[in-house]
């Protein structure tokens, strides 16, 4: 399905409508006004206007458990001078509110005048729909979903013992206004289904889980073949998990599955690149700019402007346009991902990387899609190379330490590769390292590059966003399996 993209300019006219309509207690006048008593004198700084409607269904045992819709508004105001952030942010909308806050952002003053940052340049194209995916089907439509869910997961096999699924939709709508006068604006849909069957066989249980989402409609995951394909996935986890054995333990050479397996990419490697880390020197790739960082052959890029993924972002949180930047070259590490405020104290460009969670929140340098590039080595080849290891299709959690790099995520599926072939599936297998040597110890790319089903969340400061990850299948050596038998 391919989605209906509209000029920036009709966001623009929608948000007017929401923030400033006939009966608001808000202007546009008043909001440019406010805006530059709070930002004179400034390095920078914006009024960020969000209205936002969340829905979820989820459902339990063949019964809907819990159905949820709210709604959100308000405002947040900012000004920057110099490495100093005042920021006040209400959920009254209105004349009276605004100029308090702008007041309380004027706080940063010092006896330096700043000199205002230019405004980004314009976004010339929308990356998805304009359409709230809580008004393109009714509710009864959605609740049959989760029932037909329950019933078909039953149907394929008869030890299965419990389904939960859940379905859930959001439509944010922003918008920027600038000192200058300068206003951007965007509509965001996002949806997301879940998908989780438990097993039972011989008195043991396992269970398995899918989701996948994006910016489009919501009735892309209302088609058949789609929510079913979500349900056949889990329960081929499950399954799978049903016959795992435990785990060996110790270094071992690992072949990662395309796809989610870029999570750790995400975690382990991506977080350290993002500018904040590195102007305050606690990222280990500080300073390290045009240096050999990861093997040769390895690329990683941050790309914002994928159309319809969850990730994707038309503008950033400041207004900036999106782009897809690349962050390791070859091996060779090119940047970091940006916001205005590190970009213009680390004298660089904002990359589109300010992200907040609301309108609550200040814009940090966030992660949109993340991923490595494709190779030419093929997943059959990369598993014949292993005389005794690990093949890991699936991650479930993980931890990283930003300063020292050093990280512990958690395999859901995954198996042993015992003389070139995979053979016994195995669980409680983790892997540890460090994010910095774990580039450098890729020594196979494979040659189709997957991104994720569009579930990925990232957090980061007390902050939540959607973001996507991804990778070809790649082999590392000298990774730490941490399991429950010895490694032989």
């Amino acid at each position: 399905m391919s989605s209906s993209l509209s000029d920036p300019c009709c966001a623009l006219q929608i948000t007017d409508n929401l923030f400033f309509g006939p009966h608001a207690e808000l202007q546009p006048d008043e909001a440019l006004t406010c805006t530059r008593i709070a930002l004179e004198g400034m390095d920078d700084g914006e009024l960020f206007l969000e209205y936002r409607e969340n829905e979820s269904l989820s459902l339990e045992d063949g019964i809907i458990r819990s159905a949820h819709f709210s709604t959100s508004t308000g405002f947040g105001l900012r000004a920057v001078l110099g490495e100093e952030i005042g920021f006040a942010h209400t959920n009254e909308m209105s004349h009276r509110a605004l100029l308090r806050a702008a007041e309380t952002v004027k706080s940063v003053r010092s006896d330096r005048t700043g000199t205002m940052a230019a405004p980004p340049h314009a976004a010339h194209k929308r990356l998805y729909t304009d359409a709230n995916p809580l008004t393109q089907c009714d509710f009864s439509t959605r609740a049959a979903l989760m029932l037909d869910i329950d019933a078909y997961a039953r149907s394929r096999d008869q030890r299965v013992v419990q389904v939960m699924s859940s379905l859930l939709g959001e439509w944010q709508a922003i918008q920027i206004i600038r000192a200058d006068g300068t206003r951007f604006a965007d509509l965001r849909p996002l949806v997301r289904l879940n998908v989780s069957v438990v097993v039972e066989h011989q008195g043991r249980r396992e269970s398995g889980s899918h989701g996948l989402g994006g910016r489009y409609a919501i009735q892309r995951l209302l088609a058949t073949e789609c929510w079913q394909s979500a349900v056949d996935e889990a329960l081929r986890q499950a399954l799978v998990a049903l016959s795992a054995q435990e785990a060996p333990a110790g270094e071992m050479e690992v072949v990662l599955g395309a796809g989610w397996p870029g999570i750790l990419l995400h975690e382990a490697v991506g977080h350290g690149l993002e500018g904040d880390f590195n102007r305050k020197g606690t990222s280990v790739f500080t300073g390290r700019i045009g240096t050999q960082v990861a093997a040769k052959g390895v690329t990683v890029v941050d790309d914002g402007t994928l159309p319809d993924r969850r990730g994707s972002l038309t503008i950033d949180d400041e207004g900036t346009p999106t782009e897809r930047t690349v962050l390791i070259e070859d091996g060779i590490l090119k940047g970091y991902l940006q916001d205005r405020l590190n970009a213009r104290l680390m004298q660089t460009s904002p990359t589109g990387n300010g992200r907040r969670q609301s309108y609550a929140d200040i814009p940090i340098p966030r992660m949109t899609n993340t991923f490595m590039l494709s190779g030419t080595t093929t997943t059959e080849e990369m598993i014949h190379s292993v005389k005794r290891g690990l093949y890991a299709v699936h991650f479930g959690g993980g931890q990283v330490d930003i300063t020292s790099g050093r990280f512990v995520f958690a395999a859901s599926e995954a198996y042993l590769i015992e003389n070139g072939r995979i053979t016994t599936p195995v669980k409680g297998a983790t892997l540890i390292g460090n994010g910095a040597q774990a580039l450098q110890c890729i020594s196979m790319i494979g040659e189709t590059m997957q991104l994720d089903h569009g579930v990925g969340t990232c957090g980061k400061a007390g902050q939540n966003v959607p973001v996507g990850v991804g990778q070809p299948p790649l082999k590392m050596t000298g990774l730490t399996v941490g399991g429950t038998t010895e490694h032989g």
